[in-house]
């Protein structure tokens, strides 16, 4: 697709927009025709990742940037959007973080912050669009969660037990919305090549020295067809996806223990 081919008139929110699987996943949209608004902290960023789509598919990039860990971000980026009379169509909740560590010694502030990050604001702006959607009759969501919803994690406990509630929440609410012409996919991607595991902490961990090929480009692509196909659960991979079923039937304390091995140095 190139930069005059006609836009869709659809627009996706991705928030997380600027890097990694959020950037990948922009990429997918736009090259569908699809417009897109993207949101991250760093405007510089954000308006560099505008420019390079927009020359490309000829799509409209509308960026705002914002902080995803003040609770007020949500409401201010539904109002920037409504100001600028633009409808959301595809609504993609990506944005999200981790920190490694016990959590007897980890810094509270900044699991609240990952707490209102990948839970919280999530959950507030599903809430706030998808009324308009339900009303269309036609829409769809793409939540961001991780294998780790499927286990506890020690060592990032409280990261774990987020992707848990994502997992949780998205399948609950696709079952609500069954028949509605709406539908909620949650996007289960295992250790993927992203600034993740660096930010979180964890890069030197047997699970993220093991990463292999799995690129953020492979999970968006994936992702993004799952959504379309409304899809209830996508689970990148085919060794994931066998480490997903044989959790569900290996003893819960021992599923804890590997998931802690996993998550220890080399």
């Amino acid at each position: 697709m190139t930069a005059s081919t006609k836009s869709s008139g659809l627009t996706a929110l991705i928030t997380g927009g600027s890097g990694g699987i959020g950037l990948e996943l922009a990429k997918q949209f736009a090259a569908h025709g699809h417009d897109l608004v993207l949101t991250a902290r760093s405007r510089d960023t954000l308006e560099a990742v505008a420019g390079t789509i927009e020359g490309k598919h000829g799509v409209k990039v509308t960026v705002i940037a914002d902080d995803l860990t003040d609770p007020d971000a949500p409401q201010r980026l539904f109002d920037a959007i409504a100001a600028e009379n633009i409808h959301i169509h595809f609504l993609v909740n990506n944005a999200g973080f981790g920190l490694g560590g016990e959590f007897v010694d980890t810094d509270i502030k900044r699991e609240l912050e990952m707490v209102q990050v990948n839970i919280i604001a999530l959950m507030q702006l599903t809430k706030m669009y998808l009324p308009a959607m339900v009303k269309r009759k036609s829409g769809h969501i793409l939540n961001l969660a991780s294998t780790a919803a499927f286990q506890p994690g020690p060592l990032m406990s409280v990261y774990y037990a987020s992707k848990a509630f994502v997992l949780s929440f998205s399948e609950a609410l696709d079952e609500e919305l069954r028949n509605t012409g709406v539908s909620v996919t949650c996007l289960c991607p295992g250790a993927t090549a992203t600034k993740f595991a660096e930010t979180a902490g964890v890069g030197n961990s047997k699970l993220f020295a093991t990463i292999g090929g799995t690129t953020a480009e492979q999970v968006a692509l994936y992702g993004h067809e799952a959504m379309m196909k409304g899809e209830r659960v996508a689970v990148v991979g085919t060794r994931n996806k066998i480490m997903v079923q044989a959790e569900r039937f290996a003893p819960r304390k021992l599923v804890t223990m590997l998931s802690r091995k996993a998550q220890e140095n080399r």
